[in-house]
């Protein structure tokens, strides 16, 4: 399978990063950088640029949209997209609006990715109660997905008030507008995104990324047996490019750790060792390296899933802009053509 089709995307989540003085850089300066960051990959040639949603202050971005709007204003080529909304804190509504704006802004270059997100601190925020986190995504998917023809909608919930004969502005340049829902690993989500028409994004955040073929292979079927085309199936996985494997390596750890051991207290981990480190390079889900070593990872997952996508979330933590901007330039310029010549042997 030559995989003519492939896309090879970034994905950042807005860090709050080191500045060049040591101290942590403000929240201004880390957006200006993301915009930035933005327009590098459009430049390189990278075909996707995911900005995530996070409610927590070592994050920059919780408007993912309008960030992406700054780029989309900067950029010609490059797909614009979430990684991830969190649906279930937000109204779908509102999602659509701002993502069909965001279509309209960029030329039709804009998709969304839906989740429940990882973490909790939007229900609180928002007013909604963490004991309805199951129930809240699949009724406000539901509702998503009955927007997405854009015709009228008439629709009812235990979650927000009732829509009669309702119809939402903007309309998408595209049709349908591009939906990914993010699965972190659960076979009734793979299903679900199935039965909604949505293409499938598998969060690989730990362990092989080949034990998730199961997955894409039950989404295939699950599409066939609901007598849907085929749709793309990607995977957002973690990782950094620099110019030795050594380099990328040492680069990346202390501020992978510190990331890493911050949510490991919130949720029971213990902090993680330099050797936890190596064998998830070696043998989990850090594509990190030169741009051969993480071309082959990528390669190998691509092939292994029979990927339509594959998204490399590449900031980490307090990792610096310029240590960010490189990796960005080598994923465009280096990673992704060995990528593709690695498939098409």
């Amino acid at each position: 399978m030559a995989h003519e089709g492939l896309q090879l995307g970034l994905d950042t989540f807005g860090d709050v990063t080191l500045g060049t003085d040591g101290e942590l850089a403000s929240y201004g300066e880390v957006l200006r950088n993301v915009v930035e960051q933005g327009v590098l990959a459009d430049q390189v040639g990278v075909d996707a640029f995911g900005v995530g949603e996070h409610h927590r202050d070592d994050y920059a971005v919780s408007a993912p949209d309008v960030v992406l709007a700054a780029i989309a204003a900067r950029t010609e080529r490059i797909v614009l997209g979430s990684a991830v909304t969190v649906l279930s804190s937000d109204d779908p509504v509102r999602v659509y609006e701002r993502f069909a704006t965001l279509d309209g802004i960029s030329g039709g270059r804009a998709e969304v990715t839906l989740g429940r997100g990882s973490f909790t601190e939007s229900f609180p925020l928002f007013g909604y109660d963490l004991a309805d986190y199951e129930r809240l995504f699949s009724e406000k998917l539901d509702l998503f997905a009955a927007l997405r023809p854009e015709g009228r909608v008439s629709w009812s919930g235990s979650h927000r008030a009732r829509l009669e004969d309702a119809e939402v502005f903007p309309k998408s340049d595209q049709k349908p507008f591009p939906v990914w829902i993010g699965v972190g690993g659960s076979p009734e989500s793979v299903i679900r995104a199935a039965r909604y028409r949505c293409a499938l994004m598998l969060a690989i955040i730990g362990g092989d990324p080949v034990r998730f073929a199961p997955y894409a292979d039950l989404y295939r079927r699950a599409l066939s047996e609901l007598q849907q085309p085929a749709l793309p199936i990607g995977v957002h996985a973690p990782g950094f490019v620099a110019d030795t494997d050594e380099e990328a390596r040492e680069v990346l750890y202390p501020h992978f750790k510190r990331s890493r051991d911050r949510i490991g207290r919130d949720r029971g981990w213990p902090p993680l060792t330099h050797e936890e480190y190596l064998d998830d390079i070696e043998h989990g889900a850090l594509h990190v390296g030169s741009p051969e070593t993480v071309a082959r990872k990528i390669a190998r997952t691509v092939g292994a899933l029979g990927l339509d996508r594959f998204d490399l979330k590449y900031s980490h933590g307090t990792l610096p802009h310029d240590d960010l901007m490189h990796a960005i330039e080598l994923y465009g310029t280096k990673v992704a053509p060995l990528v593709r010549e690695l498939l098409a042997d």
